[in-house]
């Protein structure tokens, strides 16, 4: 039985160039979790299906025209942008003037970036591509969010964090292709293998039949020549299972003959060629002389992070008060001790825990309300712990 797929199809017209794409998002309980980072990055993710594991379901968080490039967040929003009133009167007409405009442009960071996203081929730098598209067409809205940009250049930074950590994409996906494999023929030689002794009983069960001794005169005259066409019908089948169990054995050995092959190259821990470039960081340094918004590593990601957040903190106008508001200051402050700014990540860790600790008072009557506020406060003592410590040892 061939593996199911993980993703849902679903069409989305382009509201730039009209181009209806076919969009996939990932289906519920299609990965889990294994426990999240002190930012929330997870560090464990495990695909129901092998073949999937060399993917960063990050490569679905946006969604990419196939033909303009515009790329967007897949939200439900989005997935409904025409009957999105706001979005098609104060958003659309400006962006995709400028969308097309830097489109047409001869080697534009759009058209490159974009003609380089394949998620089968480069899953995980197809995650970082759209992200960094998806921030370059926000940008291009006057008014655009500071925060998604905060939120975006954090998820690069998390693809970039497991891409380092985790084995070569390539062999991830073939050792994925053969655990398929693996249990696909395990399933078909156990069948196999079940198919003779349920022809063993089923003869046991004709040669009853013919037990003549028990049988009244009269029924067996009537079922005895039946008899040799039970022999010869059930000596072919029992060949034919030969025949079947001997492919079996040639089926085993072309398995591991292919297995052997599609793992016996060499599969280099190191960076890979991209395209044409020595490496992705190599394209991703070719793109940032062309735009500053091109980050090339997790730290650059984390340092684009915080600028962000800061500003969407300081306007407060797309953080709301509350949980949002704790988890956005908390953010600055990790993001902060990560970069090895400990002075900022002393101030916003603790403005955190100040905040935190009023939220949880004014609302202690509501645990589900207050759940997340105490989860970051926890975080918040504990990582200002740490950078006063790194900022003494500094």
């Amino acid at each position: 039985m061939p593996s199911e797929s993980p993703f849902l199809t679903l069409k989305i017209e382009c509201p730039i160039c009209k181009t209806v794409n076919e969009c996939e998002m990932i289906k519920v309980g299609a990965y889990t979790e294994g426990g999240r980072d002190t930012d929330f990055c997870p560090t464990e993710i495990h695909w129901r299906y092998s073949r999937y594991q060399a993917y960063n379901p990050l490569v679905y968080f946006t969604t990419m025209c196939g033909n303009c490039y515009y790329t967007r967040e897949m939200t439900n929003d989005f997935k409904d942008w025409k009957n999105d009133a706001t979005f098609r009167t104060y958003r659309l007409k400006a962006v995709k003037d400028r969308h097309l405009e830097h489109l047409s442009t001869a080697d534009s960071v759009v058209k490159q970036m974009g003609a380089k996203v394949d998620a089968t081929r480069y899953p995980n730098e197809s995650a970082i591509l759209k992200l960094l598209l998806a921030i370059y067409d926000e940008q291009l809205f006057e008014h655009h969010s500071r925060l998604d940009l905060g939120r975006f250049y954090l998820r690069i930074g998390w693809v970039f964090r497991q891409s380092s950590k985790s084995e070569n994409p390539h062999a991830v996906m073939l050792r994925g292709l053969i655990q398929e494999l693996d249990r696909g023929l395990d399933r078909l030689t156990k069948h196999v293998g079940l198919t003779r002794p349920e022809l063993g009983d089923f003869l046991g069960t004709v040669n009853s039949q013919f037990a003549m001794d028990e049988i009244p005169a009269e029924i067996a005259s009537r079922i005895l020549p039946f008899r040799d066409q039970f022999s010869k019908a059930l000596s072919l089948i029992s060949s034919s299972i030969g025949d079947v169990e001997g492919q079996i054995t040639a089926l085993n050995l072309l398995v591991e003959d292919y297995k052997s092959s599609i793992m016996g190259g060499e599969v280099t821990a190191g960076e890979m060629p991209f395209w044409s470039y020595v490496s992705f960081t190599d394209f991703l340094m070719a793109m940032q002389r062309l735009w500053p918004g091109v980050v090339t590593n997790e730290r650059e990601a984390l340092m684009k992070a915080v600028e962000h957040y800061k500003a969407a903190f300081a306007t407060g106008r797309d953080i709301a008060p509350g949980n949002q508001q704790i988890q956005a200051s908390y953010l600055i402050a990790e993001l902060s001790r990560r970069i090895g700014d400990y002075e900022q990540a002393k101030q916003y860790f603790s403005s955190t825990i100040k905040t935190g600790q009023e939220f949880i008072y004014q609302n202690r009557q509501d645990q589900s309300r207050t759940a997340l506020a105490r989860k970051i406060l926890e975080l918040a003592m504990e990582q200002g712990r740490s950078t006063l410590a790194a900022a003494k040892s500094a």
